[in-house]
């Protein structure tokens, strides 16, 4: 087989890899990633629909695949799914550009056995969670998996807090995302405050989620470092 032919191949599959990984993708999103113009990419598409798979056009939006085309060989819980988001965050500060790639493909891959509610939350995870490396700093929190899936799911969580001086208040609060510096923190809209608060996962003496949902902060993570800090 000639390289061109391995090439293409090999780009078909990982093309495939990120249909399952995302809801939708546009040509110029797979021209980028993958290096080539977008006319390559409209060419591997109708060769992927020739090879019987169920690629969905909308117009104005990009590339989809059929609900269900795939049986996901692996079933993963939600928490386990973010529990390999945080990971991956970790794993992105490495800096052995090597594994961070094999690592980043390896995610790509599992993403794309979920199913597409969960694949809409573990994106939404990953886009809201940031890690920043501090050396022998002990983290210690056990509420880290259910506030990760509150944020998910958009539920509101009820918490006693102790802050630094020892204070414990209640308080009802709206996860947003997830951060690490010398500890982890929760960044959250709190309604007691009636605005953004952080809290240390570790200092929560209890916690409740809630059956209510709340409405989504339409803001990404960087936007709300623009914004609020």
């Amino acid at each position: 087989m000639e390289g061109d032919d391995v090439k293409r191949i090999s780009r078909l599959t990982a093309i495939l890899t990120q249909l399952q990984t995302k809801r939708i993708l546009t040509a110029a999103m797979l021209s980028e990633k993958f290096g080539v113009s977008k006319r390559t990419i409209y060419r591997d598409i109708k060769a992927l629909e020739k090879a019987g798979v169920p690629v969905l056009t909308e117009e104005g939006k990009g590339y989809s695949l059929m609900e269900g085309y795939k049986v996901p060989p692996i079933m993963f819980t939600e928490q386990q799914a973010n529990a390999l988001i945080l990971a991956e965050q970790l794993v992105l500060k490495s800096k052995d550009a090597s594994f961070v790639k094999d690592y980043s493909e390896a995610i790509d891959k599992i993403k794309s056995v979920l199913r597409y509610s969960s694949k809409d939350k573990a994106n939404l995870l990953a886009d809201r969670t940031q890690y920043s490396e501090v050396l022998d700093q002990e983290r210690s929190s056990s509420n880290l998996s259910d506030l990760q899936r509150a944020l998910t799911n958009y539920q509101l969580v009820k918490i006693q807090y102790i802050n630094k001086e020892g204070t414990t208040t209640t308080r009802m609060v709206e996860p947003f995302a997830i951060v690490s510096a010398e500890n982890w923190y929760l960044i959250a809209w709190c309604r007691l405050r009636e605005g953004f608060r952080f809290f240390r996962p570790d200092r929560i003496q209890k916690m409740e989620i809630q059956a209510e949902n709340f409405q989504p902060h339409n803001l990404t993570l960087q936007e709300y470092f623009d914004r609020y800090q």
